[in-house]
């Protein structure tokens, strides 16, 4: 199998790769990341830089918080850029601005690359278990090639359009997540107010019209008090801005977005930063003065 560098062994990138080693791709990581020393004894080769990284490297992913930090790992002095081959193929499975996705999809072609950008949605769970849906931008015959690698990290890989549309079918998602969540987070304050059974009312909802994998998952994180992240609050509002920027961008007004938006930071606000993005229900709670 061919070499694959993985830049970016977070919450994420870390069971990412280890699905990627499991299914017998050589891995080269960096040596600095504090995941190194799980993913050396099992195989993957560590380097000092990014640039070694790629260098020794087929094909580059990189699995990155935001856009500041996919361009310093791609355009720093010793970044992704500076070592990379033609004929490569670099792959960013961050969620970042479909703009920066252009840029560094542009800076890839000078230097004879492929560049794919192919968020994922699935939370931890999904990245351990090999169940994300990827969401991927590039031409056709990078993504015919990557196919098999995204098979191992998710259960879907669908190529959405040139580079750009993965990171925008992403801000789609994280528009749509928030808002649902939203919708949850407030149905479950009226009904918990009202006096109705939450446990009975979900089951009910769910075999209706309003069912959704946010209500299943997320509608029983909120009755069972379990806001251990899964995903952070503060990274979903990270991602309900990108979705903001492109609106303003392609000249769209989100209002919904926009109001899920200002609840994150009130949220943010309160200290729930790190906790679950279904915290959006305790944000409900304190203004309606009930648990």
């Amino acid at each position: 199998m061919k070499k694959v560098g993985f830049i970016g062994l977070g919450i994420m990138g870390k069971p990412m790769a280890i699905n990627l080693i499991d299914a017998g791709y050589n891995l080269n990581i960096l040596d600095s990341n504090k995941a190194a020393g799980d993913l050396t004894p099992k195989g993957a080769t560590a380097f000092s830089t990014c640039k070694e990284v790629a260098a020794n490297s087929e094909i580059i992913i990189t699995m990155l918080p935001d856009s500041p930090e996919v361009n310093e790992v791609v355009f720093g002095d010793t970044g992704v850029l500076a070592g990379i081959k033609s004929g490569s193929v670099f792959v960013d499975m961050s969620t970042i601005a479909p703009s920066t996705a252009r840029e560094v999809a542009e800076a890839m072609l000078l230097k004879g690359v492929d560049a794919l950008d192919a968020p994922v949605s699935g939370g931890q769970v999904g990245a351990e278990t090999g169940n994300l849906s990827i969401m991927v931008g590039g031409n056709q015959a990078a993504f015919d090639a990557l196919k098999p690698l995204f098979d191992v990290m998710g259960k879907s890989a669908v190529l959405i359009g040139d580079a750009g549309a993965g990171q925008l079918t992403k801000a789609c998602n994280q528009m749509i997540v928030g808002m649902t969540i939203q919708a949850v987070a407030e149905s479950f304050t009226l009904a918990k107010k009202a006096g109705v059974n939450l446990e009975k009312m979900r089951e009910a909802l769910l075999g209706g019209f309003a069912q959704s994998r946010i209500l299943d998952l997320h509608g029983q994180r909120i009755i069972d008090r379990n806001f251990d992240p899964g995903f952070k609050l503060k990274l979903h509002r990270k991602d309900m801005n990108i979705a903001l920027m492109a609106g303003k961008e392609f000249k769209v007004p989100l209002y919904g977005s926009a109001l899920v938006a200002s609840h994150m930071d009130a949220a943010l606000a309160a200290g729930w930063d790190e906790k679950d993005h279904s915290a959006l229900a305790l944000l409900m709670e304190k203004l309606s003065n009930v648990e």
